[in-house]
């Protein structure tokens, strides 16, 4: 792809979140005040999530939804919201988005594949089929005849939605999601700092940079830098750990990695009431209380791990607020927060059919110490010196570690010490109640797991995985407050003008390092080289050019396709080179990587089902017609791993060869073929 037309398309898509946010911005100042701008670039993106989503449900053009910010610019214009004098000193929230916009982006520059590892496939297979196909519920690319109700897929919509609207194909979004995560992140851990420290408030920007102690140790011991990130991951036996910048690095585009975002802003709302609730009139409540339920709202359908840990929280958070306050809006929050939360997407929880979480298991033997020190050690390494004077005055309340060491839970005995000092804290700053709430959510994956599909030595995967991921989030936000606290309180060592040097040095360091360490996930983790070697490009699929130029033509044509359509492909699990086509067409196909579907739908009757007749469509020509009329596809693909797969033997009748260009051949099954058995 021309390099010159990526450039087209980034602007486009800057553009766009520039608008949306503009639009957005004058609305939320009863509620935020000189907050309102950096907090309008998540929340115009909840925003337009909402009213996409809704234009999906209701079958009507998504790009409607640009209608409601059209009205709202065009309202705040009519006002006289939008004088230069006003907008000027505003610039420096752009700056900072910039800034982790362009970083992310650069990463993705130097990294940009979109291939099997990891979970590559799935994430650009939603959002190619959301794109190509932008309806409520979306269709699920990997099961034929069913829909993503059985998942959370609301940052596939948000970001191909996004796409949809500006016509940015689903392989460049795909490397665009990181930028927009880390941008709009980097506003609102700015807004964070902002709001708790007087100076020094760029340093909660760095939970997003920062590494685990292990990174470093295992560095020292030998690895590379990809080796370093790959031990970690799995660090932890039967479950997988990721951190942001890991995750960025590795650009997977996961449901949970795209909603972090919203807990940022979430963070920020919570803060802001926290401190300046009292001093809001109650129209500012009001607002400051929607925006709240908007983001509770929205994180069931982007990622429902952060539900079960911010949905008790922000319950507990407006209680607390209320007995604090002790007026009407606040005890009206207390049932109206949630109640909007709910409502906003009722629709979704009435379409969900998850397999589900079978409840809550335990008795899994606890966490080596030493790995939850090589994850935890240096925001832990924070808290303990927060609560070093609490322990001076106090210190029978370390006795709390005694019964957790004693019965062998040494890593629980030592989150229950800083835990246990900041609870007893006579006042509660609201950095003290995140490191409370990350503490919390550490212990219970000390104790305890979600129970579903994934059983044995791997029962609690996911609760690590996605909790873990949450903690970091909550902890090192918090930690990192805390010290900057503790720097803010001290003397400058520079003078400002080399501060502010620094600041530019620092920054400049950020966007070049990823072409400094030429950052290749896919070739460092893996071994696997896509030629040319050192590309640069934000094409995820400009890889194929070279390596499968046959596919890469074949994909182009698919997608050139108009209509509905389903396609037959090789099945044959998982994170290898099957399952491409629906993932990077969004063309749904029989059955994509099985395992998922597995998680997803629970073991019926398909899992043995589906896999045979694929068989079948290619191997026995009497059965493919009737095979293919029974999932309504229309489409059957045959390249090289088909003829590895399968002894392919099609029916001289009824399939029409439409496309046979360097080894591929596409077939198009005859409307007449089977008519009786179209659904």
């Amino acid at each position: 792809m021309d390099l010159i037309l990526q450039a087209c398309y980034l602007l486009l898509w800057a553009g766009l979140l520039k608008g949306l946010q503009l639009a957005l911005w004058p609305h939320l100042r009863p509620a935020l005040g000189d907050y309102a701008y950096p907090a309008a670039y998540p929340a115009s993106l909840l925003l337009f999530a909402l009213a996409t989503w809704y234009c999906g449900l209701l079958r009507i053009p998504v790009a409607l939804a640009l209608l409601v910010f059209v009205a709202l610019g065009a309202w705040g214009l009519r006002r006289g919201d939008y004088r230069l004098a006003e907008l000027r000193p505003l610039l420096s929230w752009d700056a900072i988005f910039l800034v982790g916009f362009l970083f992310a982006l650069s990463v993705r520059f130097v990294n940009p594949p979109i291939n099997y590892f990891s979970e590559q496939y799935m994430n650009h297979a939603f959002l190619a089929a959301i794109m190509r196909n932008p309806v409520v519920p979306p269709l699920d690319p990997w099961f034929a005849g069913g829909h993503l109700t059985v998942y959370y897929y609301l940052g596939h919509w948000l970001m191909g939605c996004l796409g949809f609207v500006t016509g940015v194909p689903p392989e460049v979004v795909f490397n665009l999601i990181p930028a927009t995560v880390y941008g709009t992140s980097f506003v609102m851990l700015y807004a964070i700092g902002s709001l708790f420290l007087r100076r020094w408030r760029w340093v909660p920007l760095t939970v997003l940079l920062l590494v685990p102690p292990s990174v470093p140790w295992f560095l020292a011991t030998g690895r590379n830098l990809y080796g370093a990130f790959q031990e970690t991951n799995w660090i932890i036996p039967g479950a997988r750990f990721e951190f942001p910048v890991f995750s960025l690095f590795l650009g997977n585009a996961h449901a949970f990695e795209m909603a972090a975002f919203n807990q940022f802003l979430l963070i920020f709302l919570l803060g802001f009431a926290w401190l300046l609730w009292g001093g809001l009139d109650t129209r500012g409540r009001r607002g400051l209380a929607l925006l709240i339920g908007l983001s509770v709202g929205s994180m069931p359908p982007l990622s429902s791990w952060d539900a079960l840990v911010y949905g008790p929280a922000v319950a507990i958070f407006l209680i607390a607020l209320w007995a604090r306050e002790r007026e009407s809006v606040s005890r009206a929050a207390v049932i109206a927060v949630p109640a909007a939360a709910f409502l906003i997407y009722l629709p979704y929880y009435l379409l969900l059919e998850p397999a589900g979480v079978g409840g809550i298991g335990w008795g899994f033997p606890p966490t080596d110490p030493l790995v939850f020190v090589a994850i935890w050690g240096g925001f832990l390494a924070l808290l303990y010196a927060a609560v070093a004077r609490d322990i001076w005055r106090s210190p029978v309340y370390l006795a709390v570690a005694l019964p957790f060491i004693a019965t062998g839970y040494v890593a629980l005995g030592i989150v229950a010490v800083p835990l246990a000092y900041l609870i007893l804290r006579r006042n509660h700053s609201f950095p003290d109640l995140l490191c409370i709430a990350g503490l919390l959510v550490l212990a219970f994956c000390d104790l305890f797991y979600l129970q579903e599909m994934l059983g044995g030595d791997y029962s609690r995967f996911n609760t690590i995985f996605k909790f873990y991921f949450d903690a970091w989030i909550l902890l090192g936000t918090g930690s990192l407050l805390l010290a900057g606290q503790w720097l803010a309180a001290r003397q400058p060592v520079l003078p400002m003008s080399l501060r502010r040097g620094a600041v530019v040095i620092v920054v400049a360091a950020l966007l070049v390092a990823p072409f400094a360490l030429n950052v290749d996930i896919g070739r460092g983790l893996l071994g696997i080289g896509y030629p040319p070697a050192g590309y640069h490009t934000l094409d995820g699929l400009a890889y194929l050019d070279a390596s499968r130029p046959g596919e890469a033509a074949a994909i182009d044509y698919l997608r050139s396709l108009e209509g509905d359509h389903c396609i037959v492909e090789a099945e044959n699990g998982d994170y290898g080179y099957y399952s491409r086509v629906s993932a990077f067409t969004g063309i749904p196909t029989i059955l994509g990587q099985i395992s998922h579907e597995l998680t997803w739908r629970g073991n019926g009757a398909w899992y043995a089902e589906r896999p045979a007749e694929i068989r079948a469509i290619y191997e026995n020509p009497d059965e493919s017609l009737a095979l293919m009329a029974k999932y309504n596809a229309t489409l059957l693909y045959v390249g090289e791993p088909e003829r590895e797969r399968y002894s392919v033997r099609l029916p001289d009748r009824g399939l029409t060869l439409i496309y046979d260009e360097d080894g591929v051949q596409i077939y198009e099954r005859l409307p007449a073929a089977y008519p009786g058995q179209e659904r």
